[in-house]
């Protein structure tokens, strides 16, 4: 009963934070420029894009190869992202290897991380294709080394940041453990990630209990275990984050395009997509684990940037792999192809810097 009037509680506080606009948490979401924000704006057709070759790039990971598994349409590589107030810079390879030469910047999260990171590496590539570089994949942890640079561009796969551990025959999703945590620290740039597993249930669902303060639960709502996970990850951040040495990006929750109600178009889903949504207003609104993302970035103490790319996300119902992938069973309109979209996440990561 407890239990229940918790979860209750914690729902009933997050649709009243949905009425008073997520937005308005977190100062370091408005990425700002001469009062300029980053994140509002419209998609432009732009015959310069893509910013590389994909054939061209060694880490494009099949999954997200879209020109290479046979995407008849090529218009979903031709947009860029323009906010109202002002201009964002070109991506150069060139000056980011300079900037953070003998650096260390880490990605964790999913495969939604894997997204951005496959992209950030073949941004920087396009611009030193002769660059020597060593890739090293061992187990969740994949280390690219630009060596002429000393920069290492790495990847920390995780579906739920906090931890998932085998106890008593069964795995365990530990809301108020992140022991893997250990292996973040020391890194100059940190870009974590989080939601796209939280909603997984039956076979696909990564873990059989969920597990808090010593007791075990076989489900409870999502969107509550995501809150308590989540604020888990902030008490390490407070704790083990030096703002002097390191720098912390969350990148916000990335929408998937499965159902066409989402853009008032019920009969269809990102299958039959060519073209962005160039409406100002997102007929599905902002997703409820944004609320609860924003509510607990809201309260970290020291300082996250929030690179918040959901809405300019949601318009790109076109951008996603659908049937043109090289290991990805079914329609897939949850990932992104590449070159595509989260090419803008990362120019939206350089423009923040």
């Amino acid at each position: 009963m407890g239990s229940l009037f918790t979860s209750l509680l914690y729902l009933s506080l997050f649709l009243f934070f949905y009425r008073i606009k997520a937005t308005s948490f977190l100062n370091s979401s408005k990425a700002t420029s001469n009062s300029c924000n980053f994140f509002k704006g419209k998609w432009v057709y732009d015959p310069s894009y893509p910013l590389y070759n994909p054939t061209t790039c060694p880490f494009l990971d099949p999954e997200f190869d879209c020109v290479k598994y046979g995407r008849p349409d090529k218009s979903y590589l031709k947009y860029r992202w323009q906010p109202f107030g002002c201009n964002l810079p070109r991506f150069n390879g060139l000056q980011f290897l300079q900037k953070w030469r003998g650096k260390k910047i880490l990605f964790v999260g999913d495969s939604l991380s894997f997204n951005m990171w496959s992209s950030l590496s073949c941004m920087i590539h396009s611009w030193v294709p002769n660059a020597r570089y060593t890739l090293i994949k061992s187990g969740v942890l994949t280390e690219l080394v630009f060596q002429d640079y000393g920069l290492k561009l790495s990847i920390y796969r995780t579906t739920t940041l906090v931890d998932i551990v085998s106890e008593n025959g069964g795995r365990v999703l530990k809301l108020d453990s992140i022991q893997q945590g250990n292996a973040w620290k020391g890194m100059d740039m940190l870009i974590f990630n989080s939601w796209h597993w939280w909603t997984h249930t039956g076979r696909d669902q990564p873990w059989d209990y969920i597990g808090e303060g010593g007791k075990r639960y076989k489900d409870m709502n999502r969107l509550v275990a995501y809150y308590k996970g989540m604020t888990t990850w902030s008490r390490w951040v407070n704790r083990f984050v030096d703002p002097s040495k390191t720098k912390v990006f969350f990148q916000g929750i990335s929408p998937v395009h499965y159902e066409g109600k989402d853009w008032n178009q019920p009969s269809k889903s990102c299958k039959s997509e060519t073209q962005p949504f160039f409406g100002l207003r997102y007929p599905a609104g902002t997703p409820m684990a944004s609320v609860v993302l924003n509510k607990v970035l809201s309260r970290v103490k020291k300082p996250v940037y929030f690179l918040d790319i959901t809405t300019l996300s949601q318009y790109r119902k076109d951008a996603h792999p659908i049937f043109y992938s090289g290991n990805h069973i079914g329609l897939d309109c949850s990932h992104w192809c590449l070159p595509g979209l989260p090419d803008t996440w990362n120019v939206l990561m350089n423009a923040a810097l």
